[in-house]
């Protein structure tokens, strides 16, 4: 029924992510939460969009030759702008389910690392996908806003926001960046260092989705207390004699194949508190940091943290969908917000 007699803006925000897509809609909330995954079919050179998000997931790494399972997205920006634009266009189709909608207006939310070229992109594909209007805010201060932190106070807030693709660290005050960096580690560099680490060390070989599932089942940014921890079985291809194999692992070597990205991470945030200026500094040892995003789930990653800065260190509530909420939030309360929403009329 959106946009019907104005019961309803067709207005949405969207948090166009690496590993997901979340869509806002004005009024309603989060309405739509789905991979950013797009599969085709491959015909004489010419593609036709098969399936899109939770659909087209389900066939990464399991497709025929003329079947094509993309993710457009890497390391929070357009990698594949055609495909972009396609999936753009169908989860807009979708949160409408009508095809004579009035064009909505659009906020998108962007890594603050992002150039201007890949800010440009985004903003195109999303015009070209049927937006009336395209804005563009820092994913910082979306995360930041949906996890509830005060932003427009005159004092330090930090927030962490690890992404599939990309970790977010931003000092806010005053509801802008005082300081900000972005690191392209986040969800799909864990995931890939677990099936290098099982390839060099146990002769494995798993494909992303089981990588996925080990992290989200039993990763940690800690080695365990005993050494082990628990277990998982998981099933993979030998690569000594080719075959189908199932093996046991414990979190101590989930711990050690996840190090290298937990550590980019922790020097991320060091990085960050030593050039925030001394009296949000101050601030921040008060507050403490909040981590937001998918990554911020890894088990134990708070601890981890805490060790490394020895600041009090919170997983925000809803941490996988803060940069969606807050991204709506900007799109709701947009006249106090509009100093960091991004419109290039």
């Amino acid at each position: 029924m959106a946009g019907i007699g104005g019961l309803f803006s067709s207005d949405m925000a969207i948090d166009l992510g690496t590993a997901n897509t979340l869509v806002y809609v004005k009024g309603r909330g989060i309405v739509l939460n789905e991979p950013s995954v797009v599969a085709f079919h491959v015909r004489d050179g010419r593609k036709q969009v098969l399936a899109v998000g939770e659909d087209a997931k389900l066939m990464l790494g399991r497709t025929p030759g003329s079947i094509e399972a993309i993710r457009p997205m890497r390391e929070g920006v357009i990698a594949d702008f055609d495909v972009a634009e396609e999936m753009i266009k169908y989860f807009i189709r979708k949160v409408h389910k009508r095809t004579t909608f009035t064009k909505p207006k659009i906020i998108v939310c962007v890594p603050h690392g992002a150039t201007p070229v890949e800010k440009r992109a985004i903003r195109q594909s999303v015009l070209s996908a049927g937006a009336r209007r395209a804005g563009l805010i820092p994913e910082p201060i979306s995360a930041a806003i949906g996890a509830g932190m005060p932003i427009t106070t005159p004092s330090g807030n930090m927030v962490v926001d690890i992404g599939g693709g990309t970790t977010e660290v931003a000092v806010l005050s005053l509801g802008d960046i005082v300081y900000a960096r972005s690191i392209r580690v986040g969800g799909d560099r864990m995931d890939d260092g677990i099936i290098n680490h099982l390839r060099r060390h146990q002769n494995l070989l798993i494909g992303e989705a089981t990588a996925e599932r080990i992290k989200t089942t039993i990763g940690t940014a800690r080695m365990p207390d005993d050494g082990r921890g628990s277990n998982m079985l998981i099933r993979g291809r030998d690569l000594l004699n080719g075959v189908p194999k199932e093996i046991e692992i414990n979190q101590a070597l989930v711990a050690e194949a996840l190090a290298e990205p937990v550590q980019q991470i922790c020097e991320a945030v060091m990085i960050a508190l030593e050039a925030t200026p001394p009296d949000l500094a101050a601030d921040i040892v008060d507050r403490g940091v909040m981590l937001t995003g998918g990554g911020a789930l890894l088990g134990e990653l708070d601890l981890a943290l805490r060790e490394q800065t020895g600041l009090s260190v919170s997983v925000a509530d809803e941490s996988l969908n803060c940069v969606a909420l807050g991204t709506g939030k900007a799109l709701e309360y947009e006249k106090q917000l509009r100093h960091v929403i991004d419109y290039e009329s």
